[in-house]
């Protein structure tokens, strides 16, 4: 197979979005549309990264916890790589998440509960068998996948950098990724000038990253009860946390909670207005935005870049 193990993962278009811009006030707003990658979100720049170095290592096993994306990734690539992969997930994930995961050949065991649960579980099966846990952070390569997304920004911006960006925020592999590449970039002098602001979006049902910036914390504290239609943004104790928060910190920006029927109706706004198929984490940066520039936090004039993370066909049905 060689060295790597893909799927033509990245090089996601970044489309400028001129109706729902001119109609939101906005001169220069952009979504990198994630949802075209091979398994459909983001996940699978981290795991191609993850399981081509474990699998040169010699691993045949995976196993992860997923709020959904990371499951379908992790099954893909493992069954890419003739290895095997362990997934627990939610019960209450959508429906053709996991018909996904199944699909490319994922174990599949559902547990009622969120993803630290899952994470528990999955945490306990890789000791008991040997996996190799990619859960997130806990391994280092996944986040060196994630650093592809400012990699790609940088690349198609002719070596400028927005000046912000909205990431939607469960565990935060994404935003800490590009982070690190853009403090890369600027220490290698491929790009010049301040970083983009980074601004955290959570649905207002879990949101302990936007809790802990409000109050000047450095860790979060567990979101009680999370609950909210964005799968991916139910992550009540992201182990990133420190990272996140920092990141946000260092680049003057911030966070922002926004309600389900916001999340919503932005993202059937991205699909409607421009053709994007936006999960709800991607109207969620949509819906903040709105919010940010209402509250005066952002300006019209300011080159400003969304995330839409995963597809969003995966949340219907």
């Amino acid at each position: 197979m060689g060295v790597g193990v893909s799927l033509g993962e990245g090089g996601t278009p970044l489309l400028k979005v001129e109706r729902v811009g001119a109609r939101q006030g906005f001169d220069q707003l952009w979504v990198k549309d994630e949802g075209t990658n091979p398994t459909g979100s983001f996940k699978a720049r981290g795991l191609a990264a993850a399981v081509t170095r474990a699998v040169l290592a010699g691993a045949t096993e995976f196993v992860v916890p997923t709020a959904g994306n990371a499951g379908i990734a992790l099954a893909a690539y493992a069954t890419r790589a003739g290895a095997s992969a362990r997934v627990y997930a939610p019960a209450t994930t959508p429906r053709p998440i996991l018909d996904q995961i199944r699909a490319f050949g994922g174990d599949l065991m559902l547990l009622d509960g969120h993803i630290g649960d899952c994470g528990a579980a999955a945490r306990a099966y890789a000791t008991e068998h040997g996996a190799v846990d990619v859960s997130t952070l806990r391994e280092p390569y996944r986040i060196e996948g994630k650093k592809t997304l400012g990699l790609e920004l940088a690349e198609r911006l002719g070596w400028t950098l927005p000046d912000v960006i909205v990431y939607p925020t469960g565990g935060g592999t994404g935003l800490i990724g590009m982070w690190k590449a853009f403090q890369e970039l600027r220490a290698s002098g491929w790009v010049l000038g301040a970083p983009p602001r980074m601004y955290s979006v959570q649905s207002s049902g879990c949101a302990p990253v936007v809790k802990a910036f409000d109050e000047g914390a450095d860790r979060c504290a567990p979101w009680p009860d999370p609950v909210t239609v964005a799968a991916g943004l139910r992550v009540p104790a992201p182990l990133g946390d420190r990272l996140m928060l920092r990141a946000l910190r260092e680049s003057g920006g911030g966070a922002v909670a926004v309600s389900d029927a916001q999340l919503t109706a932005a993202a059937r706004e991205l699909q409607t207005q421009e053709g994007i198929d936006a999960a709800p984490e991607g109207g969620a940066t949509l819906a903040a935005v709105i919010a940010l520039k209402e509250c005066g936090t952002l300006s019209g004039d300011e080159r400003i870049v969304l995330f839409n993370t995963g597809a969003g066909w995966l949340y219907r049905g």
